[in-house]
Parts: structure tokens; sequence; C-alpha cells
């Protein structure tokens, strides 16, 4: 059973761990995250991004996908299923398909438009039981299209977003989506802390955390994000399993071909990236 992410997140914010998002692009990425999850006993939410979510032929086909795989895997953990970087419009279709959590990625508009379209979709998700969250300032780097500069977050735009009564707040700390250049200046830690004193008890969230140090993660939950989202770590892990199998020839041994086989070393790889994850965020046996 999906569920929404307000309580899993609260009780990570009062916990001081951090639920991990991991972004899904197909049943193989799903099931490992829902059988790692499961297996560690780990509140988790799983990302679609709107290109992912195209790719999967549509949000209602998603939405079913992990609802019978929750029910046919015996999954008893907390799943959220939300929408990652959703426009205007594409939060309507996730709320149509059965999605438990949305993120309204307003972040691009000026700011009374972002509160206009966020305090709309605010009494929508109240009304369905599910968990919004918001974004105020953009993530650096590319995902689906959606370009940031890695503009910091204003924490007094910040609270204006909060008091409208989202669930969680992504606000821009210099954090940045995909690798990491050498170059990178590490995360605004007094930005987060800004934020946090104009925000109080909102669970915040870190876009990006591919990459990131762990003493840096560790400070970041310490100081309120309460959800992280992991998405090119598992894409990197998952290409590098696959190339190492077939570099080693053994898609040409037997029925190495067989996706089923051919697909395996990566979805493992995807496991292990989740488990060390879940364990550097502390959401190990918290569900």
């Amino acid at each position: 059973m999906l569920v929404s992410a307000k309580e899993m997140l609260e009780k990570a914010r009062d916990g001081k761990y951090a639920v991990g998002q991991f972004n899904i692009n197909n049943l193989e990425w799903t099931k490992s995250i829902l059988l790692t999850a499961e297996e560690l006993k780990s509140p988790v939410i799983l990302g679609v991004s709107e290109g992912a979510g195209k790719y999967m032929t549509g949000f209602k086909t998603v939405a079913a996908m992990v609802k019978a795989m929750i029910e046919e895997l015996g999954i008893t953990v907390p799943v959220a299923l939300h929408l990652d970087h959703g426009t205007y419009e594409g939060c309507y279709k996730c709320i149509e398909a059965g999605f438990s959590s949305i993120m309204f990625d307003g972040s691009h508009y000026p700011i009374d438009e972002n509160v206009a379209k966020t305090q709309e979709l605010v009494k929508i998700c109240a009304e369905k039981g599910m968990s919004l969250e918001a974004e105020v300032g953009s993530i650096g780097g590319e995902e689906d299209g959606v370009v940031g500069l890695g503009e910091c977050a204003d924490p007094a735009e910040c609270k204006r977003i909060a008091e409208l009564g989202v669930d969680m707040l992504a606000a821009g700390i210099g954090n940045i989506h995909g690798q990491y250049p050498e170059n990178w200046p590490g995360l605004r830690f007094d930005v987060l802390e800004a934020v946090k004193k104009e925000v109080g008890n909102m669970p915040l969230v870190l876009h990006g955390g591919t990459g990131i140090p762990e003493d840096m993660i560790k400070k970041a939950i310490s100081l309120g994000v309460a959800k992280i989202n992991v998405n090119t770590e598992c894409q990197l892990a998952f290409a590098a399993a696959t190339r190492k199998y077939i570099e080693a020839g053994k898609d040409q041994q037997g029925k190495g071909f067989d996706p089923r086989k051919l697909l395996a070393p990566g979805a493992e790889a995807i496991k292990e990236t989740v488990k060390e994850k879940m364990e550097l965020f502390g959401s190990v046996g918290k569900a």
C-alpha cells in the first residue's frame, strides 16, 4: 500500500535521520529498491521524473506497476510514490494517476506565481491525503530537461512557501544534479541554517545526493534535512555492472543474453547502492 511521505518525513526529522528518495526508471529498478527497503526495514520514496514517467508509457502505468509490485513482493515498509520536479500540469496527471506524493517545482517562476500555484496544489493534496514538496532556489545541473544554475534559496521566500502548508521543502543550498565537478565548493550550510530558522520544523529536502561527502550529508541531516534524493549514483552503478558483465563475455555464454540474466548484475548493483545510502542516511530499521 502506498502512503503519503508526510508521516515518514516527520519521523525522520524528529529522529535525526533522512529517508532516501531513489528514482525509478523501469521494473528492475523498482524491484531492486523495494526489496532493499524491505530487507533493511527502511521507509522509502520512489521518485519518478516526468521523463521517466513518459518512458514507462505514463504515470498510470507507473502507479499500477508499483502498487502491484508492493502486493506481489509482500512489501510491508512505508512506500511513497513521488513525482520528482513536477510541472504544474504534471502534478495534476500524477494526482489523477494515483501517486501518493508530488513535488511541484515552481522555482523557475517569480515567487508570487510559485506561491499561487503551490497554494492551489496544497488544497488539492490535502483533500486527497497526498504529500506535497515545493522548491525555492533552483538545484544546479540538469535533470530531464530541468536546468538549474544552483542558485541558493532566499530564506524569506522559503518562509512564504512553508506557510502555505506544504509537507516538505527543497531549498537550493549549492547542491546540483548529476556528478559534482572537482571544483565544487560544497554545500552552503549558512544558507541551510538561515532557511531552517525561517521555516521551523518543516522537513527539508536535499536534491543531488550523489557524490556529496558523508560528513556533509550527516551535517545536513543534523540541520533539518529529512529527505535526500539519489538517482545518478544508481545509474552509474547499473551501467558499470552491466558493462562488466558484457565485457567479460557472459552475454555470449549459454543464455547469458537473456535480459533476465543480462540485467541482473545491474539490478544487484542498485541494491548495493541503495543499501549504502540507507545506512548513511540512518533510515535502516525505522520502518
